[in-house]
């Protein structure tokens, strides 16, 4: 089970964290990984680690701008959102492939396991 917390409202050039908390399953091996879908768009992987060797992906467009991390201790995935652009407002949610430890295969297909959605809204 997956549970996402952390969005909100911020300004262009602003920051928000997103906290997913995991329960059922460790991170330790499946990848895991944040995707978001804004009104009127197909879904997006946005950025994905893989909680095996650490190797992450992101999409090009938040890549510089956007960091994913996991606490292990803690059994969560975080998203560092800095320097937000009003293109990033979308629900976003995070998700993760029991199946496999590939970042690249998770945001660029179909997670086994999901969260609920969190709202990001980036507006002046």
């Amino acid at each position: 089970q997956l549970q996402a917390f952390g969005g909100g409202f911020a300004q262009p050039g602003g920051s928000l964290r997103l906290s997913c908390a995991v329960s059922g399953f460790t991170l330790d091996r499946p990848a895991v990984g944040w995707f978001r879908q804004a009104p009127g768009k197909e879904r997006e992987g946005v950025s994905c680690l893989s909680t095996l060797n650490d190797i992450t992906h992101y999409a090009d467009s938040v890549k510089g701008r956007f960091t994913i991390s996991r606490d292990r201790s803690k059994n969560t995935v975080y998203l560092q959102m800095n320097n937000l652009r009003p293109e990033d407002t979308a629900v976003y949610y995070c998700g993760a492939n029991l199946g496999h430890s590939s970042s690249y295969a998770l945001c660029n297909g179909d997670p086994s396991d999901w969260g609920q959605g969190t709202l990001v809204t980036v507006s002046s």
